[in-house]
């Protein structure tokens, strides 16, 4: 139920609006994309998968493009469909473009699985597995592109990590051999690489692995890309409480210069409903990687902080599996992330969601709650923050599942309601008053009411309700996905390590005059 003194607080908040001149207001703006691609989900419609069928991405800027690399996960595979109708159906799905929000769809790196990667996990695993190939990891190195990637056996620890290189970013890919293998007899699970180049001393790494063990950390040949030692399988880095349970996988490392801080970003929980995003920070890349309170994530706690989860604005179905992140730079000091959304409430249909990435004045990293869709940076005052705003606490499921290998159980595949994140309404006044209801540590709405402020110079807004403050959300101009409309939006952190995301939509003086209507 909605508060009931919202309207009351708007209508005094617009008579000062109105005093004001170039207050900002929403204008209109097409979603570039729908969400649902059934009408366009057929083998043959591959050319407009630009952002549909995408699974654990991975982008960087490549020339006049951003590439994008991600596992061959299609929904509705057919593949003697695929083969009757003369579809080049292969493995590890490629993309490009020039603006981060129309994608084309390049095809297919390899014609086949790589057979010494077959052979491998087969033998290894009863002959189970090797159907497909899973996140690919893009860098470049000199005048060259190296493709990493695995191949697996679904619930068990046999894997390969591959590496291929090319000349160009859209190959021909020439196999250059294995990287990292296991077996059941291993600790760990040689699936999901991310590589980073060390800027302070130019060594390599490659941080990989899943809850079978934990994630790893091994160096790298600059020369050659494979192992510096040969069966040399790294360092445990990461790890959770449960290894027969509770999901991690899909290590992200990156480096930020200004910070001089290296970030590894991971992914727990299933990956078709509660996958969410994690992340710690080190100064050095290969280990001493801690969390939000300072907590070792090799310890066997959870970790936060928590960037994102599945989640729901008014308007819209909502989004489950929003996890498996590549993140990148546009080399002009501009962070994204990618990762896979399943439009709920099937969760079966994969959407590329982009968000922009920004690091907090205490240096943690928070994604936009809003997908990226181009829009221009804005310089927002407090009166362009007055009005009502959706509200979303990012919190870690409440519901405890039944899991298989770190994965929901078969004919599960929909959220449970304490799964999913819901906004609820608040609104600012323009007299620096807020009010309306706001989700606790345990999930349940709660009214609150308080005051907010904002440093226009650090683009930076303060809510205060007395028995809670949520400082250090940042301000930035975004597209409203939902509602189609550009709008403000703010991302930041609780003082638990939760994100904490926000879209105005609705100014002073249009909600008090919606309030008013049929009285």
């Amino acid at each position: 139920m909605r508060n009931l003194f919202l309207p009351a607080l708007l209508l005094a908040g617009s008579l000062l609006v109105s005093c004001h001149t170039g207050v900002f207001t929403p204008t209109h703006s097409p979603n570039p994309w729908a969400d649902n691609y059934l009408s366009v989900a057929k083998m043959e419609d591959y050319r407009q998968w630009g952002t549909y069928n995408v699974h654990d991405p991975s982008c960087r800027k490549l020339g006049d493009y951003y590439y994008m690399y991600s596992t061959d996960a299609i929904f509705g595979e057919n593949r003697k469909e695929a083969k009757e109708k003369g579809v080049p159906l292969g493995y590890v799905q490629m993309r490009r473009s020039k603006d981060l929000v129309h994608w084309e769809f390049v095809g297919w790196a390899f014609p086949r699985i790589p057979e010494e990667a077959v052979r491998w996990v087969q033998e290894h695993a009863d002959g189970q597995g090797a159907t497909n190939i899973w996140a690919p990891y893009i860098i470049p190195y000199k005048n060259k592109y190296r493709l990493y990637y695995c191949v697996s056996a679904f619930g068990r620890k046999t894997s390969y990590i591959g590496l291929a290189e090319a000349d160009s970013p859209e190959g021909p890919w020439t196999q250059l051999g294995c990287v990292a293998k296991t077996d059941e007899s291993t600790a760990m699970n040689a699936i999901d690489p991310s590589v980073i180049v060390d800027p302070v001393d130019g060594k390599w790494w490659m941080h990989y692995g899943s809850f079978f063990g934990g994630l790893y950390c091994m160096e790298l040949n600059p020369e050659t890309g494979l192992a510096l030692h040969e069966g040399d399988l790294g360092h445990l880095v990461a790890r959770r409480a449960n290894y027969q349970k509770d999901n991690l996988e899909a290590p992200e490392i990156i480096y930020n210069p200004e910070l001089k801080q290296y970030f590894l970003f991971t992914s727990y929980d299933p990956l078709m409903t509660t996958y969410n995003i994690r992340v710690s920070r080190s100064a050095s890349v290969e280990d001493g990687f801690t969390d939000y309170f300072g907590k070792e994530v090799k310890d066997t706690t959870n970790n936060v902080p928590i960037l994102t989860a599945p989640y729901r604005f008014e308007n819209h179905p909502g989004w489950a599996g929003t996890a498996h992140c590549g993140v990148f730079s546009d080399g002009e000091g501009n962070y994204y992330l990618a990762h896979q959304g399943r439009l709920s409430p099937q969760n079966q249909l994969m959407v590329l969601h982009l968000r922009q990435l920004f690091f907090t004045p205490e240096g943690w990293p928070v994604v936009s709650p809003e997908r990226y869709a181009g829009t221009a940076p804005r310089n927002f005052k407090a009166a362009d923050l007055a009005g009502v705003w959706e509200v979303i606490r990012v919190q870690e499921p409440r519901y405890e599942r039944q899991l298989e290998a770190g994965q929901i159980l078969w004919g599960e595949g929909e959220l449970k309601q304490e799964e999913c994140n819901f906004s609820t309404r608040m609104a600012l006044a323009t007299d620096g008053t807020c009010s309306g209801e706001l989700v606790d540590i345990s999930g349940k709405r709660m009214g609150v009411n308080g005051n907010w402020s904002f440093l226009k110079d650090k683009r930076l807004l303060t809510l205060d309700f007395g028995t809670e403050k949520i400082d250090n959300l940042i301000i930035f101009a975004g597209h409203d996905w939902e509602n189609e409309t550009e709008t403000v939006l703010f991302t930041g952190l609780d003082s638990r390590g939760r994100s904490v995301w926000g879209k105005r939509i609705m100014s002073p003086k249009v909600s008090a005059q919606s309030s008013t209507k049929g009285k």
